[in-house]
Parts: structure tokens; C-alpha cells; sequence
């Protein structure tokens, strides 16, 4: 009885968590490239301005040697963003491995 139930609540867990079901939500959803967090730094908010300049910028005009030191700019830039936003991140993979070891432990 255990075992049906247990597989019945898995089937439950993969049907809700469809990927496709939930590669259509996320496609239909626009969401702003900085909506992290609601308050953000000063520092950070400097970073993002920066980041907009750069991506704003005619790039046909410059030399490969300016090119790539932008691209160097932009690496820097992404990793202190990276570094001050912190927080923690699970897929969706990890999250339905988690709740079926809660479930079968529990």
C-alpha cells in the first residue's frame, strides 16, 4: 500500500511540475533584465548604468584591442552584480528531488 501510494505522489509530483507547462509559462512571461531586487545599491545601481551604456554603445567603430577590453569590462562588471546580489538558486530538477526525499523520509 505504501508503494502505491508513494508512486501515486510521485506521478502527482512529475505531472505538476511539467516542463513544458512550465517552459510555456516562462515564455510567456516578459520580465525586465534587472528586477533582482526591489531596493538596490547605489553601487549596483551604478554597475547596471554602466552595463546600459556599454550595450547602448556603437561597437562597429571600435578596434578589436577596444572590443575586447569591453568584453573583459563586461565579465567584471556581471561578477561584482553576481557577488552582491548573493541569495540561492534551485532548478526545477532539484526542487522535485528535494520534496520526493522530504516525502519519502517524512
Amino acid at each position: 500500500m505504501r508503494k502505491i501510494r508513494l508512486s501515486l505522489m510521485a506521478i502527482m509530483l512529475f505531472l505538476a511540475f511539467n516542463p513544458i507547462a512550465l517552459q510555456a509559462e516562462s515564455s510567456v512571461k516578459s520580465v525586465p533584465a534587472h528586477t533582482g531586487k526591489a531596493v538596490m545599491s547605489e553601487k549596483a545601481n551604478a554597475l547596471l548604468t554602466r552595463l546600459d551604456e556599454i550595450n547602448a554603445l556603437d561597437k562597429s567603430n571600435l578596434s578589436s584591442l577596444e572590443k575586447k577590453e569591453m568584453r573583459k569590462e563586461v565579465r567584471a562588471v556581471k561578477e561584482e552584480l553576481k557577488a552582491e546580489g548573493g541569495g540561492v538558486y534551485l532548478s526545477v530538477g532539484a526542487l522535485i528531488l528535494v520534496i520526493i526525499l522530504l516525502i519519502v523520509l517524512l
